[in-house]
């Protein structure tokens, strides 16, 4: 009875309603930025990370104060960034909860505070569905436009292009199911976010874990519905391999680092048609794969030493490279 009892008591209990944010840091938050902030962009396709990609991002933050932005688990970044990584004078780290966390003047004050920010990984549709159309989106495309550095990883990847896959309908869509109907309503993607130079004025759609996983026929689905969308518009498909990051500095020049030999993936679009219930057509795609001895030029995105060019097509549900890859 007294177990049956506590059960009732505590069901009964009033639920504690859940802080729109959790706030962390580390470090000396009022302290002077020891070096010159400069512009940059760090796209690190998940997994492990590559530090000396850390360290680029930290320099041109002038190893000041890093934040730290994400939607779900707490501080790890924050730790690591800290203490395994180093270079920067402090890390504040907001997780969001709900979207009224991004009307929040404290919130707004942490992010103005960055010299650089981070967007961590997840599920890119809380960033969608929390910062969207809210200060936070504004505070974001400020701190890019007014020449502070900006990285993420995976969904904090992205979230970086022009367009951006949402995963709006609650999964992550894979190349088999894009092959199975290149019109399907997973297929979400959300625009009018970001507005990161030079992503922007490219067209960029990124995707990540990209060769580990397999999202070739994925970007390239979603490369074609955007392209029926915004016929002349610019568009370049970026897929980024896990352990890899492609940095961009100020003067549009762009490296990438990578602790496993992976690539930054560069898709132009041929000939595509999008078919209901069946796969995508595609016809002369280029794809470029950019390494560690690559230079990306993002004046006109080409690339200077790549490692491998092939060609792209998908005919009968297959997805064929002539040349072969071989990257």
């Amino acid at each position: 009875m007294c177990a049956l009892f506590l059960a009732a008591c505590a069901s009964a209990a009033p639920k504690v309603a859940q802080s729109p944010f959790d706030y962390y840091r580390i470090g000396e938050i009022a302290a002077k930025t020891p070096g010159k902030v400069r512009p940059g962009l760090m796209l690190l396709g998940g997994g492990d990370w590559p530090y000396a990609a850390f360290h680029w991002l930290f320099d041109r933050a002038g190893n000041g104060h890093i934040v730290v932005l994400r939607a779900s688990y707490g501080d790890e970044n924050q730790r690591e960034i800290f203490d395994k990584i180093g270079g920067v004078t402090s890390v504040e780290t907001l997780v969001f909860h709900d979207r009224k966390a991004s009307f929040d003047p404290k919130v707004l004050a942490v992010i103005t505070h960055a010299d650089g920010i981070w967007i961590a990984g997840g599920d890119q549709s809380n960033y969608v569905n929390f910062w969207k159309g809210t200060p936070v989106q504004d505070a974001l495309n400020r701190h890019v436009a007014s020449g502070k550095p900006l990285g993420g990883t995976s969904a904090g990847l992205a979230v970086q292009g022009r367009y951006v896959y949402g995963a709006m309908d609650g999964g992550s869509l894979t190349s088999k199911e894009a092959l199975a109907d290149s019109r399907a309503r997973a297929v979400t993607i959300v625009e009018d976010f970001l507005r990161l130079e030079p992503l922007y004025s490219a067209g960029v759609l990124t995707d990540t874990h990209f060769n580990q996983r397999d999202r070739q026929v994925r970007l390239m689905t979603m490369m074609a519905q955007v392209r029926e969308r915004h016929p002349a518009r610019p568009l370049l498909g970026i897929g980024i391999d896990e352990q890899t990051a492609l940095c961009i500095d100020g003067d549009g020049q762009g490296v990438v680092f990578s602790d496993n030999g992976g690539h930054a993936w560069l898709f132009r679009i041929g000939h595509s048609s999008l078919q209901k219930n069946g796969p995508l057509r595609a016809d002369d795609w280029q794809v470029t794969l950019a390494g560690r001895g690559s230079r990306i030029d993002t004046r006109d995105w080409r690339v200077a030493h790549p490692d491998f060019t092939t060609t792209a097509s998908i005919r009968d549900g297959r997805l064929e490279y002539a040349p072969p890859l071989q990257p």
